[in-house]
């Protein structure tokens, strides 16, 4: 999943990054609202984090134009401001969620990944595909009920894969949502991704579940038999 932080408090906006991304989120910051406006006019996240008090534009006016282009990706308000009137505000404006400053980093990372559940049409924590399972509350893959380690970069691109099971996705869509601006490697990081998960759920496996579209990119899904 790849996240957009925008928040003018710098030592929160570290903290808040250093967590999702230990978390295993691609992790992309700002601290302005007119910043945030421009990463969002050419760039497509999974979810925002937003405060609404920032310099160069406020959240409200950066959600509204998030809205007004038609963008639906789910937007997470965080305020300091606690009245009753400002979290209808904020929720009536669009928001998929608000939290109160001070906040537990764990919350955050819970009500994250409620939103980006149900973006994705899900509600439960637990994906499948065939035998294979994530729960992306507690991060435990399996396949046939053998638990598998991933590293986080390896999780963040199965957990992609999972999400959009069924769907072929482009290795520049992989790399987009899984590695942030600050990424400097190789052209075929994903190939070499998708080789170390192949190894790791694949191999051994009379049934194979990722799967090349050749001059299309990659699939995640069960072969039916016939």
């Amino acid at each position: 999943m790849r996240v957009l932080i925008a928040e003018d408090e710098r030592d929160l906006n570290r903290i808040i990054a250093q967590k999702l991304t230990q978390e295993g989120y691609s992790v992309d910051t700002c601290y302005d609202g007119k910043e945030a406006m421009d990463i969002l006019s050419y760039t497509d996240y999974d979810a925002i984090i937003l405060d609404i008090m920032m310099p160069g534009a406020d959240g409200f006016a950066v959600l509204r134009s998030l809205r007004d282009r038609g963008k639906a990706m789910p937007v997470l308000f965080l305020t300091a401001r606690d009245s009753v009137q400002d979290r209808v505000r904020g929720l009536d404006s669009g928001a998929n969620d608000y939290m109160i400053k001070p906040f537990s980093m764990e919350e955050l990372a819970a009500r994250l990944r409620a939103m980006t559940r149900m973006s994705f049409g899900g509600i439960c924590s637990v994906l499948t595909v065939g035998d294979l399972t994530m729960d992306t509350a507690s991060h435990v893959v399996r396949r046939g009920g053998r638990e598998i380690s991933l590293s986080a970069r390896e999780y963040a691109v199965l957990e992609y894969l999972m999400h959009n099971k069924g769907v072929v996705l482009s290795r520049e869509k992989i790399e987009d949502h899984v590695w942030n601006f600050d990424y400097e490697g190789g052209t075929n990081v994903v190939d070499v991704y998708i080789r170390y998960l192949r190894k790791k759920i694949d191999e051994g496996q009379k049934k194979k579940l990722i799967h090349t579209v050749r001059g299309s990119g990659y699939v995640l899904r069960e072969e039916t038999d016939g």
